[in-house]
């Protein structure tokens, strides 16, 4: 049988698709997972993909392309070609699956199921509705095991990647903490002055610091370190970064991307989590994590990428002194 997953959307939305991943390879003689540019770093990180399909749907992102711009006979053509005998579409709660399954239909695809709150006529053959508050990365594999693709024996449902490098060339050796000052929407992340404070406590309080990000990010890693961190700003490709987080202690980040990398290399995470989607759904899976912020503030579930309260209190009045504590928390919880 050849499979097709889709998710179309973010980096840290295709790791939380990789125990669906993995129950659909148990079942499949071959995996592709469609998903957009910004999540195929991710896609080529899980375990059980065979093939990854890029392709940047009009209907996902913060800019998408127009229906013309995104070729969508193109795209269809390379699905048909593709001979795919089932389909499992994976969405966020609030997202709908039937552009997709359309598609899907149009390329001939004979079996297609998804979480869907909308009445899906003949696009859909297995219709899945999910629990309330479902962490997505439950969501994504309930809706799996709906179409029949059981978890693999002895798989534990936790967030997973391939192997990553050892990294201690780039970290040096001994233990350190992780600190990622960046996300994609800035509603998500901790102010850099809080974040640079953070850095130079842990060192006060002996800890070795690192401080990620990508590279477009060299200007913040470079403030955020300051003196007391080691900067790895733009020098972290996502398998090398996977390495970085598996050696770390902890990991201080917002609710973005390498967070749930860290969770799938095992790491234990202080989360700044601003409300604007529930922690609920989207908050470190499956290891130890500290949640920080004030979860019931006038931004909760507002979706939002640009903070609408002045000041940003849900975060910045976290002090970095609890964020240290948060640290030393884990860390005894772990050794």
């Amino acid at each position: 049988m050849r499979a097709l997953v889709t998710r179309l959307d973010s980096f840290g939305d295709v790791l939380l698709a990789g125990p669906a991943v993995r129950a659909v390879a148990a079942h499949a003689a071959h995996v592709t997972l469609l998903c957009g540019p910004r999540g195929e770093p991710a896609a080529r990180l899980l375990p059980g993909v065979d093939d990854v399909l890029v392709w940047e749907a009009p209907w996902e992102g913060v800019r998408p392309p127009t229906v013309e711009e995104a070729g969508i006979e193109a795209v269809t053509r390379r699905l048909r070609d593709g001979a795919y005998d089932t389909a499992l579409i994976l969405t966020s709660f609030h997202q709908s699956p039937l552009p997709t399954a359309l598609l899907l239909r149009m390329a001939g695809v004979g079996r297609i199921g998804a979480d869907s709150v909308d009445h899906p006529g003949t696009l859909l053959d297995v219709r899945h509705r999910r629990l309330p508050a479902r962490h997505e990365a439950e969501a994504a594999l309930d809706t799996a095991v709906a179409m029949g693709f059981a978890p693999p024996r002895g798989d534990d449902g936790r967030l997973r990647v391939l192997p990553s490098p050892d990294t201690a060339a780039l970290t040096g050796n001994g233990p350190y903490v992780v600190v990622h000052p960046g996300a994609s929407a800035p509603a998500r992340a901790w102010s850099p002055g809080r974040c640079a404070e953070t850095v130079q406590l842990l060192a006060d309080a002996g800890h070795r610091v690192v401080v990620t990000g990508g590279p477009d990010e060299t200007a913040l890693t470079r403030r955020v370190s300051g003196s007391a961190g080691l900067d790895l700003g733009g020098r972290t490709e996502p398998r090398t970064l996977a390495g970085v987080l598996r050696g770390a202690d902890a990991l201080v980040s917002g609710n973005t991307g390498p967070a749930h990398l860290a969770a799938a290399v095992g790491t234990p995470v202080v989360s700044l989590f601003a409300p604007v989607v529930p922690a609920e759904r989207w908050g470190p899976f499956g290891v130890p994590a500290v949640l920080l912020g004030d979860q019931s503030a006038k931004c909760a579930d507002s979706r939002a990428r640009h903070c609408p309260v002045p000041g940003h209190p849900c975060l910045d009045e976290v002090t970095p002194g609890r964020v240290v504590r948060a640290v030393r928390e884990l860390i005894e919880v772990t050794a």
